[in-house]
């Protein structure tokens, strides 16, 4: 299962209403994730084992992980093409760690 951290300023309401909203349009695309609310702020502690952070900010230090910044999910404005970036993102990094378990050619 994929790992999402949601990050906001605070890491309350916020990622909680981002992380509802994405969790239900990944679910209706077949993907099922687990989620992390955090601030901002504890992103750099939070963010290893986790496969992709969506952020409503800037994000400076991901330790890596691939980061979306949106605020489609609270405006609804453009949520199909940020949920497409997110499956793509998800789908990617699975695909990458089957390869390197060797159960995948990519």
């Amino acid at each position: 299962m994929n790992r999402v951290l949601v990050a906001c300023g605070t890491g309350a309401a916020t990622a909680a209403v981002i992380a509802q909203a994405l969790v239900r349009a990944l679910r209706e695309r077949g993907l099922e994730v687990e989620v992390t609310l955090g601030s901002v702020a504890d992103v750099p502690q939070l963010a290893p084992g986790h496969d992709l952070i969506v952020s409503t900010t800037p994000i400076t230090a991901s330790g890596g992980v691939p980061v979306i910044h949106t605020l489609a999910f609270l405006t609804g404005v453009g949520s199909a093409a940020a949920v497409d970036r997110i499956v793509t993102v998800l789908q990617d990094g699975a695909a990458r760690a089957a390869a390197s378990r060797g159960g995948l050619n990519v």
